[in-house]
């Protein structure tokens, strides 16, 4: 893996943040809460305010709890400094507001995250600023919908539920000269397998819940920026009152600590399950772009060092029935929202898209590996195709019988 500010990226996740002499030796960061911060005289006080983003000032701002987790991913990232937010969606909608004004354009590539998609057509939109969705093959040539009201660029690598990767380099290189930010949403690889700034993004936006945390109990979102755009990020973070708490922060330096063991485990379990899935005769495709059959694969190659735990899955045409036979029969899978921690989960998914093509024709899945042993897993996943191909077999059955 690459160096990062002088240190490998396992080194970085062991280090950094801490400073366990500031704490007596305490190994971890301790968790700080606090609202009103003291001083010593009425001097240092004004000097805090001068410094703004830079001291201990008030609650609202973090306390050393925050700054560690801060402090620490963006050494990870390669960014400037980081701001925390108190979800993935909350650092997504803050971002794009503080980058963003009325009358501003905003261009979104087509496979984003749900959620960010409907912020965009909604509150966005309220506010005056207008949003052009972009196929996610588009690289350089996406100078051809930039406007002279663009101030913005948002990708996705890899995009969600079909897990296309962009080609961002290309991006930055018609963004950079003319002065465009783009952000770009690194939650599925992470720092630890996508270095974004390396490749030119100005703003790395991680829905912490995910990975970072890896653990399935905080809610936490963390923007990594470049220096030219920190205090805009930040100082609009402080200004609307939406940093994250410090237990929550916690919870991320918690999660960071092991989140290179953790990573590593779910892409080989994610491989060993793949391998298996491809050859079942229920199943049509996989949407993981390690696998090198997957449309991105050479992309992926060039820029991601691995792969995480999370992938669709497209199955034979079937009834919805026939999903709900599978995924109700399954033991270790868990049916529930959000991925990345330790878990495994499968929820059914349908692409929303608009500028580019959903070349799906069977239902689709989208299945989060976490740290079971693999092939615990696939006897589970054994058993729900099984349901699976015995209602698709009894529908066949019934309708030939009609006929």
């Amino acid at each position: 893996m690459n160096k990062v500010n002088g240190l490998r990226p396992d080194t970085i996740l062991t280090h950094g943040g801490r400073d366990p002499q500031a704490f007596g030796g305490v190994v971890n960061v301790p968790v700080v809460r606090a609202s009103t911060i003291l001083y010593p005289d009425l001097q240092a006080y004004e000097s805090s305010r001068v410094e703004k983003f830079s001291s201990l000032r008030y609650g609202r701002y973090g306390t050393q709890t925050t700054f560690a987790l801060e402090e620490a991913v963006a050494a990870l990232d390669g960014g400037f400094r980081a701001t925390s937010f108190p979800s993935g969606l909350s650092a997504i909608a803050n971002v794009l507001r503080a980058l963003l004004r009325p009358g501003d354009h905003l261009l979104m590539v087509d496979t984003v995250y749900g959620p960010a998609r409907k912020f965009c057509d909604e509150a966005l939109a309220r506010d005056g600023i207008s949003t052009t969705y972009y196929d996610p093959a588009m690289g350089a040539e996406l100078v051809n919908l930039i406007t002279d009201r663009t101030r913005v660029v948002y990708c996705e690598s890899p995009g969600s539920l079909t897990f296309e990767v962009q080609d961002i380099p290309a991006i930055t290189s018609v963004c950079r000269p003319r002065g465009i930010a783009v952000v770009a949403d690194n939650t599925w690889a992470t720092p630890l397998f996508f270095q974004a700034f390396a490749r030119g993004v100005d703003v790395s936006i991680h829905a912490a819940t995910k990975y970072i945390v890896g653990h399935s109990d905080a809610m936490l979102g963390i923007a990594v920026t470049t220096e030219e755009y920190f205090e805009r990020v930040r100082g609009y973070a402080a200004e609307h009152g939406v940093i994250a708490g410090p237990d929550d922060c916690w919870l991320g330096l918690r999660g960071l600590r092991t989140l290179g063991a953790r990573l590593r485990q779910h892409q080989q379990s994610s491989e060993i399950v793949l391998d298996w899935l491809l050859q079942h005769p229920a199943v049509s495709r996989a949407y993981y772009p390690a696998l090198a059959g997957h449309a991105s694969h050479a992309l992926w190659r060039r820029d991601f060092t691995g792969a995480s735990g999370l992938f669709g899955l497209e199955l034979v045409p079937a009834r919805h029935d026939a999903i709900h036979g599978l995924i109700n029969a399954l033991k270790l899978f868990g049916i529930g929202s959000s991925w990345g921690g330790y878990e495994s989960l499968i929820l059914p998914s349908k692409p929303i898209r608009t500028a580019s093509q959903d070349r799906t024709t069977g239902p689709l899945l989208r299945i989060n590996i976490g740290l079971e042993d693999p092939d615990d897993l696939i006897a589970d996943l054994e058993a729900g195709l099984s349901v699976f191909e015995n209602q698709r077999r009894d529908l066949q059955r019934r309708m030939n019988h009609a006929q």
